[in-house]
């Protein structure tokens, strides 16, 4: 599976064609799924264009990219910097009117098991975040991978620390004998390393604006559709042999 990252936490000043409204989330995540994304991650915004949990502008982004994208998997973030309040970010997802497939939940984050705990009891599948084998740790002693959909394995840095960092992770799950779908992903120079890792070991991997704006040659990338279908002719080619 290819998710497809569509905005982050990103603006206007570092690519003109972030898609910020519903409406262009709609229209990316659409011309993502025809170039064979999956599943599709979003950040949505409120009228000013910033980052919110509440509920109205969640359910509006949600509308759109359902009728956009039937019966495509849409997954959200919850990231503590929206609110900085783990409390306030509780309250505000308790008040959600219209609930995602799948959230994103780093472990790393204050008040992460309380959110698991209202997320799952919703119906919302889980994306665990780690980016660190610190993070596993975490995860594994709090007892929360079984509640979980998937573990989002999301590393930072050159891409040899990446591959690093991510052996480390899955050597902490091996251990503990914890067996969860995987979705891979890295940012900046990391991503297309972590991509053709996950490819090579029939992992997930998500791509898009959230995780880079550049294309394997260092060419700026127009859209995220761009970014999916460059990556499927890389990792699904006949002929493959890495990202380039």
């Amino acid at each position: 599976m290819i998710q497809a990252c569509l905005n982050g936490r990103r603006t206007h000043a570092e690519h003109p064609a972030i898609p910020l409204t519903p409406e262009d989330l709609a229209r990316e995540g659409r011309a993502a799924v025809e170039a064979g994304a999956r599943a599709l991650h979003v950040h949505p915004r409120g009228a000013d264009g910033n980052e919110t949990l509440d509920a109205e502008p969640r359910a509006a982004t949600l509308r759109a990219l359902r009728a956009a994208c039937p019966g495509v998997e849409i997954s959200v973030t919850t990231g503590l910097w929206i609110t900085r309040d783990p409390a306030k970010r509780l309250d505000r997802i308790a008040q959600w009117t219209e609930w995602p497939d799948v959230a994103s939940v780093n472990i790393s984050e204050d008040g992460a098991v309380e959110l698991i705990d209202l997320l799952a009891g919703h119906g919302v599948g889980i994306e665990l975040g780690v980016a660190t084998a610190a993070d596993m740790r975490k995860a594994l002693e709090a007892g929360v991978t079984g509640r979980c959909k998937r573990l989002l394995v999301e590393v930072d840095g050159e891409a040899t620390e990446a591959m690093i960092e991510i052996a480390a992770i899955e050597a902490l799950l091996a251990d503990a004998g914890v067996r969860l779908p995987q979705l891979d992903h890295g940012y900046a120079r990391a991503t297309y390393a972590v991509i053709e890792r996950a490819a090579r070991l029939g992992h997930d991997y998500r791509v898009g604006f959230e995780d880079t704006l550049i294309l394997p040659d260092g060419r700026p990338a127009r859209s995220n559709a761009e970014l999916v279908t460059v990556c499927r002719a890389r990792t699904e080619g006949p002929s493959s042999a890495g990202i380039r």
